[in-house]
């Protein structure tokens, strides 16, 4: 039985959230660093994402847990994953969640 699209974006969207940035006690995802994230029919994940600063300690470490995740998830079957610098990652990516996690209101 094929797994539905938004059920696969859906348990890598979950997945994700439990990638934290070690040096901001937050989920990448909330963080903003996903720019992108399609799945499509045949199961085929295209990611992009960024760091916080190209210069950020698990800059080697991260994506490869990032995309190990993905490819986790059932009903994927292949990960596209790019690393993109542009837009540079700012406090305005952050979501709701994260901005209440971090106390910024």
């Amino acid at each position: 039985m094929k797994i539905p699209t938004p059920a696969i974006k859906e348990a890598i969207v979950q997945s994700l959230k439990t990638v934290h940035d070690p040096e901001i006690s937050v989920n990448i995802y909330d963080l903003g660093l996903i720019y992108k994230l399609e799945v499509d029919d045949d199961g085929v994940v295209d990611v992009h994402m960024t760091l916080t600063s190209p210069f950020c300690p698990v800059a080697e470490e991260l994506p490869m847990e990032v995309e190990s995740r993905i490819r986790d998830v059932a009903g994927v079957k292949r990960v596209e994953m790019a690393m993109v610098w542009d837009p540079p990652w700012n406090m305005e990516m952050l979501s709701e969640e994260a901005r209440l996690e971090m106390n910024l209101y």
